[in-house]
């Protein structure tokens, strides 16, 4: 009889989804040539196929050698290795079921003792990584069981069921993202929406053409928008962390309150706003300004021997110029001007506050253009024309380059920006606006920066409010990091596909592990000997889990490696590029 050169083995035993195989012990070869195609036999995440009647179960190789042999078997060749009689062992887990031309993740039923195991074929992988629909499905490479395949998302659940990029640095991280995006981005759709927080500034170039970039007003180059992100938008507790100091219990609720006057004051002059509803942490505008102004009005304020009657100004102050009120000094030996005995004793706190708003690096904050309130509140613009600039520029890419911002103050604007977003979506769900009418799409690059695990930031609840309830009301997530080992598991856990790169670190290998569905964690093994720009891919987002090399960006990211070999051949700068360099470290500029 002829041997089919498909057949390399049988079942030798079946646990749940794990299936021992018995190579045969007669297969000529570990890498048969079938229909002029090199195939090699015990690649780990490769597949391999068992027939049972009309249907053909799938299985990805998760080991191969010795200790792939059943336990008992194992134990009786360490006593005595001619056990084995020659043979080669796999074991593989069962992932989908093929009938007919038909492919589907799941298996209904399971092989037996002696069935028989094949190679998978390019045309049994054709099958098995087609047949997606292709309004919503984007592609990002190819298979590396088969380079002439193409590697497709499904896109609505990349989005739904959010997803994370892990990988090392050097990996091929950044490129990935890139090729996500783009994918996205080339869709034929009229209202994309894919927002990204990019802390370092790196997908502006990779991402040309399909982008509108926010920046910071000094770092901003031609064609980009100035990002602004207005102070009276922050949750209370956020603003006030970002000046320095800190306040007790007791003055941060006096501030509070003092909060709370000025945007209910606001909404007294609106229509359609309940005064009961708003709080100090409500989106309404109010000038910090004059609110600084008054605080530090009454901490100077000194006061006539009843302790009523104020002090005439030594010299007026001005609201707008951050300019103090000053009065008489007190006097040292009791006697008149006296102190106001009500003030918080909050002047070092003010002082810095006055410093903050002063310092030109925090001008996207305290003075975006358009968005800062006069001294009585009112601003020329308000949220609903923010957000239609960062979702209605015709693009389907926005970019918030966080790069000028801070590093003290990210987290605090990284997980504002995201809070203000979400709950925009979240009150309006029920119009055209909302995620449910029109899905958004947030790439949250460098992660472990703001969502560290075990810290009660407004980073970390937020994305964990859009990683619990997100789908529900359209937003997705996209997390990107090099450190999935200082995530929050609560976060990396609801990420329903994960496209893993290269990974050494043990640390992250076993989070990336953990995150995996159960049957799958033996092929983070896999992870450190993977090329750049390939990938484990797994979840909801891939029939069938999948190693993928992914395509390369025609445009680099600013993360690309510079090429020493190259550019050392160029001659040395001189002087005039270091004056230049000093000049935009001085001015905080990139001109």
């Amino acid at each position: 009889m002829k041997h089919n050169p498909t057949h390399i083995g049988e079942v030798e035993s079946v646990s749940g989804n794990s299936v021992t195989i018995k190579m045969l012990g007669s297969y000529p070869s570990n890498m048969p040539i079938i229909d002029g195609t090199v195939y090699r036999i015990g690649q780990i995440g490769s597949f391999l196929k068992i027939p049972l009647g009309y249907a053909n179960l799938y299985g990805l190789i998760t080991q191969a050698g010795v200790l792939a042999m059943p336990e008992s078997l194992l134990i009786a060749y360490k006593e005595t290795p001619s056990v084995v009689d020659g043979h080669r062992w796999l074991k593989m887990i069962l992932v989908g079921e093929q009938v007919g031309s038909y492919f589907e993740r799941g298996v209904l039923q399971s092989p037996t003792s002696g069935d028989q195991v094949h190679l998978v074929t390019n045309e049994d992988l054709r099958i098995v990584y087609g047949g997606y629909n292709v309004q919503s499905s984007i592609v990002i490479g190819n298979q590396s069981a088969s380079e002439g395949l193409a590697a497709q998302l499904d896109m609505d659940k990349l989005i739904s069921r959010h997803c994370a990029i892990l990988g090392a640095t050097g990996s091929g991280k950044s490129n990935a993202v890139s090729i996500v995006v783009k994918a996205i981005a080339d869709k034929p759709f009229q209202s994309t929406r894919v927002l990204m927080i990019d802390p370092h500034g790196e997908y502006a170039s990779s991402l040309s053409g399909q982008c509108c970039v926010f920046r910071v007003g000094a770092n901003a180059e031609a064609g980009d928008k100035e990002l602004c992100v207005p102070f009276w938008a922050l949750p209370f507790k956020e603003l006030m962390a970002i000046f320095p100091g800190k306040l007790s219990d007791q003055n941060e609720d006096y501030i509070r309150e003092k909060v709370l006057d000025m945007k209910r004051s606001w909404a007294s002059e609106s229509t359609g706003l309940r005064e009961e509803a708003i709080t100090a942490d409500s989106p309404i505008p109010f000038s910090i300004k004059q609110l600084w102004f008054d605080l530090d009005n009454f901490e100077r304020m000194t006061f006539r021997k009843d302790r009523e009657t104020l002090f005439e100004l030594v010299e007026e102050g001005d609201a707008a110029l951050l300019k103090s009120n000053r009065y008489p000094p007190a006097a040292p030996g009791g006697g008149e001007p006296f102190l106001n005995n009500r003030a918080k004793g909050i002047l070092g706190f003010l002082d810095g506050m006055r410093s903050r708003l002063f310092d030109q690096r925090y001008r996207f904050l305290f003075d975006p253009e358009n968005y800062c309130p006069d001294l009585k509140g009112q601003a020329p613009n308000d949220l609903p024309s923010l957000f239609a600039s960062w979702f209605g520029q015709g693009f389907p890419v926005s970019i918030l380059d966080l790069s000028a911002i801070p590093s003290d103050i990210m987290q605090a604007i990284s997980g504002s920006i995201l809070k203000i977003i979400y709950d925009a979506l979240y009150w309006g769900q029920n119009t055209l606006v909302g995620g449910k009418k029109q899905p958004l799409l947030i790439v949250l690059d460098e992660a472990h920066a703001y969502l560290k695990a075990g810290e009660d930031s407004i980073s970390s609840r937020t994305v964990q409010a859009i990683a619990k309830e997100g789908r529900k009301y359209g937003v997705g997530m996209l997390l990107v990091t090099q450190r999935p080992s200082e995530l929050d598991e609560t976060v990396l856990s609801q990420c329903g596909s994960i496209i893993a790169l290269r990974m050494t670190n043990t640390k992250d290998k076993g989070h990336v592990s953990s995150a995996m569905q159960d049957e799958l964690r033996e092929m983070a093994d896999v992870l450190s000997s993977l090329r750049t720009g390939e990938a484990i891919v797994s979840g909801e987002a891939v029939r069938i889990p999948s190693r993928v090399k992914f395509f390369q960006t025609n445009n680099a990211t600013k993360s690309a490696d510079p090429i020493a070999s190259k550019l050392w051949e160029n001659p040395c700068p001189d002087m005039l590029e270091y004056e230049t360099s000093i000049r935009n470290w001085r001015n905080q500029t990139f001109s």
